[in-house]
């Protein structure tokens, strides 16, 4: 659910540039229709001046208690929430510049990677991946992107 958001004045041209209002724009987004809610109290994502800042996904399909069996599978229902969340937001996978990935063991990296790349394939984002210990899940991904609008094309 999104909220409306107050937006300053327009840039006023007999105003020198370093002195201008800068125009702020906040839409958070508290719940993706159809998704696995939040398990705490946070925004699904929060699209703010042009990016999408999300919360970690996990492998969540309709709650916790709901995940894939594998590993691999549990990488690819996090990063398919994941898009769920960019696309509520206005943007998507191809528009990611950053992710955090999080996994609870080192030995799961490889299978990682492996099914990180059938997503994100030669667009690939900057990434920090680390090993760290979570509540009830192997793994958690969040991002930043672009909103789909403000991108524009790739540089030769």
């Amino acid at each position: 659910m999104t909220a409306p958001q107050a937006v300053l004045p327009a840039v006023d041209p007999a105003v020198p540039p370093a002195v201008q209002p800068v125009a702020i724009s906040v839409r958070r987004i508290a719940q993706i229709p159809g998704g696995a809610a939040a398990v705490g109290p946070f925004s699904q994502a929060v699209a703010a001046n042009g990016f999408v800042f999300t919360a970690g996904q996990i492998p969540a399909i309709s709650g916790l208690d709901d995940q894939p069996d594998t590993f691999e599978d549990q990488v690819r229902q996090t990063i398919m929430n994941l898009r769920s969340v960019l696309e509520a937001a206005g943007s998507g996978l191809e528009h990611v510049v950053k992710v955090n990935g999080y996994l609870t063991d080192s030995s799961q990296l490889e299978a990682y990677n492996r099914v990180y790349s059938e997503f994100f394939g030669a667009a690939k984002p900057a990434r920090t991946t680390v090993c760290v210990s979570l509540w009830g899940v192997a793994l958690e991904i969040e991002c930043v992107a672009v909103v789909a609008d403000a991108t524009a094309p790739d540089a030769p």
